[in-house]
C-alpha cells in the first residue's frame, strides 16, 4: 500500500436511485446485501459493480468548476471523505461502519455515450474518479460511518 494514502475516511452520503443513469438521493442509511449491492438500488445485482463510491473531494473539484453538484449527483452509492479512492488497487478491501466489507473491483469506467448526469451537471467525474466494489459482507451503512482500508 502507498504510504501517502490515508487509511481511514468517513461516509458523507448514502445514496440510492430506482433507475440507472439518474442522480441518486441521499437516504442517510441503507442495507448492503452480500454479493448483491445496495437494497432497492438500480445498480445492484450479481456482477462486479454492485456498489459505486466517489470521494467528496472529487465532487468539490466539480464545484470549483462552477457546477452546482452534491453527493449522489454522479450516481454514486457511497460518497466518502478523507480517502483517495481512485488510488486504491483492485482487490483492496474496505470496511464501512462496523460490519460491511467491500472489495474494489474496478477503477473508473468507460462511458460509451453521454449519460443523463453529464447533460444535467455539464460533466461527469464518475468515469475518471469513481470506483466500484462488490459486497463481501453485508450490513447497514450510515452517514458518518468510518471507512477503513483492510490490509491483506
Amino acid at each position: 500500500m502507498d504510504n501517502n494514502l490515508q487509511d481511514e475516511g468517513k461516509i458523507v452520503a448514502v445514496c440510492r436511485s430506482a433507475n440507472k443513469g439518474e442522480r441518486k438521493k441521499d437516504i442517510e442509511e441503507a442495507l448492503l446485501i452480500e454479493e448483491y449491492g445496495m437494497d432497492k438500488d438500480a445498480h445492484s445485482g450479481d456482477w462486479h459493480r454492485q456498489v459505486s463510491l466517489l470521494a467528496l473531494e472529487s465532487i468539490s473539484t466539480m464545484r470549483e468548476k462552477g457546477l452546482n453538484v452534491h453527493p449522489g449527483d454522479f450516481a454514486e452509492n457511497i460518497t466518502t471523505s478523507g480517502l483517495m479512492l481512485i488510488s486504491l488497487p483492485i482487490g483492496q478491501k474496505l470496511q464501512l461502519g462496523d460490519d460491511v466489507v467491500l472489495e474494489v473491483t474496478q477503477l473508473g469506467k468507460e462511458c460509451h455515450e453521454r449519460c443523463a448526469i453529464y447533460y444535467q451537471a455539464g460533466d461527469c467525474v464518475m468515469p475518471r474518479e469513481g470506483i466500484f466494489a462488490r459486497v463481501i459482507k453485508g450490513g447497514m451503512v450510515r452517514n458518518g460511518d468510518p471507512v477503513r482500508l483492510i490490509s491483506s
